[in-house]
């Protein structure tokens, strides 16, 4: 079992699952007799990864909506095998496909709750979404129609309000169309992006203008009227000097004075 030309080669035939399985046996026991490292240690490892890709191939099959990713989950659920086969230990008395499978499976969960966001969603409205898209499954078989949010809720121990959050919010994250996608609105033509709405800046100063009114409705009769004369007549400090029949200096040290009251108000 030393030789290299004792451990069948994959690239000259396909072992069946009983073959696979058996064969598995004997190469992990091989394994633990070999040095880690060692050029015969790396070629029963290969090989051994080798032999159970079929259960990779398994395990993707479980993910049919993801065609287009298949690529990227084989080589993912490569990557839970090749853990499978390092953290195996024949002595626990356990099939290695009983352990690998959940490995694997796992890996390429993984993968698509790390990867697959178009928008960035809590962990916990993830697996929300995975709960509720079993519960939907099972109690829509028992009751034979599809379950409400509040039967959804009693069987996840959530509130319906989770629930709606975890549909809502998780589903619409899951994929992102692009601007330039034309628009599927019976009385909407032109791309999605000519339909988005814009910031109005102006918003922005709805805050300070909410904050400002009591503090302007405090100050003295006088102020209110050269804030009012500044900034809603918009008249100079000279104009406004001759209508209180002030000098130009003077108004200039009131508007300081008011504004700097506004000012500590807004802060404060």
């Amino acid at each position: 079992m030393g030789r290299r030309e004792d451990i069948v080669d994959m690239s000259t035939g396909v072992a069946t699952t009983d073959e696979a399985r058996g064969l598995s046996k004997v190469m992990f026991a091989r394994l633990g007799e070999l040095e880690e490292g060692t050029p015969e240690f790396q070629y029963v490892r290969n090989t051994l990864i080798e032999l159970n890709l079929t259960l990779v191939r398994y395990a993707a099959r479980r993910f049919p909506s993801r065609s287009a990713q298949a690529e990227d989950i084989a080589q993912v659920g490569t990557i839970g095998l090749i853990k499978a086969v390092d953290r195996f230990d024949p002595a626990r008395g356990v099939e290695f496909t009983t352990f690998a499978l959940p490995t694997i499976l796992g890996e390429i969960k993984r993968f698509f709750r790390d990867t697959s966001w178009a928008a960035h969603v809590p962990r916990r409205l993830q697996e929300a979404r995975i709960c509720l898209a079993r519960a939907e499954e099972s109690l829509g078989k028992s009751l034979g129609r599809d379950p409400t949010d509040a039967e959804l809720a009693d069987a996840m121990h959530i509130t319906e309000a989770e629930v709606a959050e975890a549909r809502a919010v998780a589903d619409s994250a899951y994929t992102a169309s692009s601007l330039d996608a034309v628009s599927t609105a019976d009385d909407a033509e032109g791309t999605l992006g000519e339909h988005l709405g814009l910031t109005d800046p102006r918003m922005d100063r709805v805050d300070d203008l909410v904050s400002l009114k009591p503090l302007i409705a405090s100050l003295g009769e006088r102020d209110r009227a050269i804030l009012a004369m500044r900034f809603g007549a918009e008249l100079t400090q000279s104009e406004i000097a001759d209508e209180l029949g002030v000098s130009q200096m003077h108004v200039c040290r009131l508007l300081k004075r008011i504004l700097a009251t506004l000012r500590e108000g807004l802060l404060a």
